[in-house]
């Protein structure tokens, strides 16, 4: 069963997600003196919407000749994108035709019968930047790597401290072995980008 916003914030006050908004913000503050309208991040009817951190975002290096092996993953294949600001917000920069590697600002902790699937905002996938679907099973705990590929032909900024993907909570039965008792290769990730593991 999809879960709605009542049993998101009964579980966020328990600690699944942190940190927690418990309404949907659409203006973030940029200084004393300026509010700027923001992809809308937090509590929503059946969903939450999470935020990019402003700590780290990696982008794919084209370089000739080079194949990238997920079970021989070099960390040389990747860059980090500097963080800019302007009036409309912290942004980075993802290349046209390129793909980008992000971390989520909040820290989740999956409850044992319940799976959550990140989707993409639509306001991204309008200008071409799709976000990777992204399940987070039973148990499992920690920031977010998230993964964002460009399809347009141009560049595209992807906004920090600002929504990104939505999660979507389901709950099941209770299951025979959870992603921390299996010991996940993802467990405990920390809020900084992780690379593929095999």
């Amino acid at each position: 069963m999809l879960k709605n916003d009542i049993w998101i914030l009964e579980q966020a006050q328990q600690g699944m997600i942190s940190p927690f908004e418990a309404s949907l913000i659409r203006q973030i503050q940029l200084s004393p003196q300026q509010t700027v309208p923001a992809l809308s991040y937090g509590l929503s009817s059946y969903g939450y919407d999470i935020r990019l951190s402003p700590e780290e975002f990696l982008i794919f290096r084209h370089i000739p000749g080079t194949v990238v092996n997920p079970k021989a993953f070099s960390p040389e294949n990747l860059e980090r994108v500097d963080l800019k600001r302007d009036e409309y917000g912290d942004y980075f920069i993802i290349p046209a035709n390129s793909y980008g590697l992000g971390v989520s600002l909040e820290k989740i902790q999956m409850p044992p019968n319940v799976t959550a699937i990140c989707l993409g905002k639509s306001t991204y996938a309008r200008v071409g930047l799709i976000a990777n679907t992204t399940p987070l099973e039973a148990s499992w705990c920690g920031a977010i790597t998230l993964e964002f590929s460009n399809a347009s032909s141009t560049d595209c900024r992807i906004y920090a401290n600002e929504g990104v993907v939505q999660l979507l909570f389901f709950e099941g039965d209770p299951c025979n072995t959870t992603y921390s008792d299996r010991g996940g290769k993802y467990q405990n990730q920390e809020g900084k980008v992780t690379l593929p593991r095999v």
